[in-house]
């Protein structure tokens, strides 16, 4: 028999309601308010709550709260029911999380379909779950191409946003999740011994990031910044592991994304250890905006720092080199700001 959590300070409302639910074959728990409420969903972990929202001790909206603050209770459906009919009282219920808004005076029937509705819902999602996790993935539907694996990520991996210089994980955090950029753009650094940061890679829409080991619990080696608003979707180091064993193309795919990232590493260390100044500030130029704009020609905004740490030279020494560059027409700075004026000349010179 599924069983009904009832919090309703009303005594004759909350016996006639548990009455209705009680001949509809329901077993129901009654509270007389949220508190007492918070307390038996947790004992009792009820298949569904209907909870009122004006209440004394505590109000249907922190009931909600604790019990999504809860493992346990997190996933319960949950609808109000209030007297309360002003939308903004609407809108504040289903913006914390609850399934459905039953108002008062309501219909018997009104009230069962709402309770029969969310449980068939919590029943399907169930069941899907169940047979994503049983059934291994179909022949048809096996992941190819690195293409497959970043649509995979788009439709079922978790939506994270960050503004502007949020830290998406830091140096030394437990490495959870690998991430697919679907519009920003990310700098990923270290710091040396001495405090300088050093500047890793730069990631743009479309691109993964977030690797580390597979095999062992292994921290994130890098922290790694949005540089501009960014709109992200992540899934579990375990997820992943999962999907390769079952992908043996992908896998490969994968691991010809990460050698040649290794590549562009190795490149970047030879062109800091040997090439001149003007070269490293051309080529770290170039880059930049390759990554951040479709066409390379178009505005950049970055900071002198960001741009110093890619190329592996001072603050002061980069800006002196930009400002030659300026004089010489390659490029134009105003503020933050740097336009490239003559891109052909600046990819001469590396």
């Amino acid at each position: 028999m599924r069983k009904v959590l009832l919090i309703e300070d009303d005594q004759v409302l909350r016996e006639n309601t548990a009455e209705i639910l009680e001949l509809a074959s329901y077993k129901v728990v009654t509270a007389s308010n949220g508190k007492i409420g918070v307390d038996k969903a947790i004992k009792v972990i009820p298949d569904i709550i209907i909870c009122d929202i004006m209440m004394p001790v505590l109000d249907g909206y922190s009931v909600l709260e604790q019990l999504a603050a809860n493992k346990m209770t997190k996933h319960i459906p949950f609808i109000f029911l209030s007297a309360k009919t002003e939308r903004q009282d609407v809108r504040k219920g289903m913006n914390l999380g609850a399934d459905d808004y039953i108002t008062k005076p309501f219909f018997e029937d009104e009230l069962i379909s709402a309770i029969e509705s969310r449980l068939a819902k919590v029943s399907i999602l169930k069941e899907q779950r169940e047979s994503t996790i049983t059934q291994p993935i179909k022949q048809e539907d096996e992941l190819k191409t690195l293409n497959d694996l970043k649509n995979y990520f788009d439709d079922n991996g978790e939506s994270f946003s960050y503004s502007k210089g949020d830290v998406i994980y830091s140096e030394g955090q437990s490495s959870s999740y690998i991430y697919l950029i679907l519009k920003g753009l990310v700098k990923c650094y270290i710091f040396d011994e001495k405090g300088k940061e050093l500047t890793t890679a730069l990631h743009k829409e479309d691109d993964l990031f977030g690797f580390t080991s597979f095999t062992q619990n292994i921290p994130y080696q890098e922290t790694a910044t949005a540089l501009k608003d960014t709109e992200a979707v992540g899934i579990t180091k375990s997820e992943l592991r999962k999907i390769l064993d079952l992908n043996h193309k992908v896998t490969l795919e994968l691991i010809q994304l990460l050698t040649n990232d290794l590549t562009g590493i190795k490149d970047q260390l030879l062109q800091m250890a040997y090439s001149s100044v003007h070269k490293k500030t051309a080529a770290t130029i170039v880059k930049f905006a390759q990554k951040m704009n479709p066409r390379p020609e178009d505005p950049i905004k970055i900071s002198r720092s960001d741009l110093a740490s890619v190329a592996g030279i001072a603050t002061e020494t980069l800006i002196r080199t930009m400002t030659d560059f300026k004089k010489q027409g390659l490029i134009e700075m105003e503020g933050r700001n740097i336009k490239i004026v003559d891109l052909e000349s600046l990819q001469h010179m590396y």
